[in-house]
């Protein structure tokens, strides 16, 4: 038979910093609970009962997760957040907006925190590594007259790869893997809806270069206005001649 534990009562706040980071609030916090979501916004969603692990980030994320369904919550809010709670009820909005999660606990099996180490961050692998060193170094691979600006492009949710301008003076966010697939094409989609809510990059493209693009991440990338070129790092490097193409 579960315990009852008694969840904290307070409100907690997470507010982004001048640098674009967010402040640490205090550690991962994990509960398993027997619960309802109710969730309100853009739209209306509704979870049912059931016994859920709900994830409490100190960067002020808000995940509802089951046991089935992989790796994706069923529901989640993302920062910057004011997070309130009573004895029986979390209520999660967003710092801007209208967006609202409201978590009803019918029963509190576990409630634990856990103070994170500071995370390193992803490191790529070698080949996804090399490939952007050389990108870089020759961006007019991945676009005729493309430039580089910057590696490591900085955004809100992570840096995409390489950020050139063309011909036109135009923005062009590339997105360097050692396969393409429709992870990277959702990847870049993100980064780009970041990157264009400065008026200044309104306009920017973005390209997804891989040494393999598979085909239904090109059809994902195309129908979303994403181009995408598949290189090969041993011809980057001069290693071997570029493979010749007849057209007829």
């Amino acid at each position: 038979m579960a315990t009852r534990l008694s969840p904290r009562v307070g409100a907690l706040t997470c507010r982004p910093s001048s640098g674009g980071s967010h402040n640490v609030a205090g550690p991962m916090r994990l509960i398993v609970a027997r619960c309802t979501v109710d969730y309100t916004g853009r739209l209306t969603a509704h979870l049912p009962e059931a016994l859920r692990l709900l994830m409490i980030k100190a960067d002020g994320s808000v995940l509802v997760h089951a046991d089935a369904g992989g790796y994706k919550p069923l529901n989640w809010m993302t920062p910057p957040t004011v997070i309130e709670e009573s004895e029986e009820l979390i209520v999660v909005r967003k710092l801007k907006g209208d967006d609202k999660l409201e978590i009803r606990l019918a029963e509190v099996v576990s409630d634990s925190t856990h103070d994170m180490e500071s995370d390193p961050g992803l490191e790529k692998d070698g080949v996804e590594a090399h490939l952007q060193e050389a990108l870089a170094a020759a961006p007019g691979w991945c676009g005729e007259g493309f430039r580089l600006v910057r590696r490591e492009w900085p955004t809100d949710i992570g840096p995409v790869d390489l950020m050139c301008r063309d011909d036109d003076d135009g923005w062009i966010a590339v997105e360097i893997k050692r396969i393409g697939t429709i992870d990277a094409v959702e990847q870049l989609t993100r980064y780009l809806e970041r990157i264009r809510r400065d008026p200044a990059l309104g306009e920017c493209r973005g390209i997804l270069a891989a040494q393999v693009v598979k085909p239904q991440a090109r059809v994902l990338a195309e129908s979303r206005g994403i181009g995408w070129v598949e290189v090969d790092l041993a011809v980057l490097r001069g290693e071997r001649e570029p493979a010749l193409t007849l057209f007829a």
